[in-house]
């Protein structure tokens, strides 16, 4: 009876967990354990910088990029997208935001827009750490290698879809590889 209790609390926190992330989508995810070739929209974003490298402590981010988007009421969208050396994190805008003229960049806060894109993809499921991207990254450059239809053409990043508060065995992530064709 407690066993059946706990279980039912336990899930009960989960599903709320993963309705408390739910926010507009820029693109479709990527399944775990998936590799594919996929194109991403043009998109408007935000992006912050470190001198750091992304896994570093406190590269200080997502907080920067949190407190703009909170300050101009921005709606939180997913994924964030993160370059690991140096560090970057993105943040997409929503359609509305990105047509609003009353946004200005800060010296924290760069605003850009970038065309569509071609990339490499694996999706991942666990906690968005240093050994699950690199895990996730040599086996995306193994699949890539094979193909002879596209090649790499950019940096790898990390793509990541779900809040801090979804439980560390329900998150998703991805790895991005830019791809162009080989010809």
């Amino acid at each position: 009876m407690l066993m059946n209790t706990l279980l039912r609390v336990a899930l009960a926190i989960v599903a709320l967990s993963v309705n408390l992330g739910a926010v507009e989508e820029a693109y479709p995810r990527t399944s775990p354990g998936d590799l594919e070739l996929k194109t991403l929209p043009a998109a408007r974003w935000m992006r912050a910088e470190s001198s750091k490298d992304y896994f570093a402590s406190d590269n200080g981010l997502f907080m920067r990029l949190f407190r703009y988007i909170d300050s101009n009421k921005i709606p939180m969208t997913a994924p964030v997208e993160a370059g690991i050396k140096p560090g970057t994190m993105v943040f997409y805008m929503d359609d509305a935001s990105a047509k609003r003229a009353d946004l200005a960049e800060t010296p924290l806060v760069k605003l850009s827009s970038v065309p569509e894109r071609r990339v490499a993809a694996i999706g991942i499921r666990g906690s968005y750490s240093q050994e699950n991207y690199e895990e996730a990254l040599t086996e995306l450059k193994a699949w890539l290698a094979k193909r002879t239809d596209v090649k790499a053409a950019g940096e790898p990043y990390a793509v990541y879809w779900n809040s801090p508060f979804v439980p560390f065995f329900l998150k998703q992530s991805e790895v991005h590889i830019p791809v162009a064709p080989t010809k």
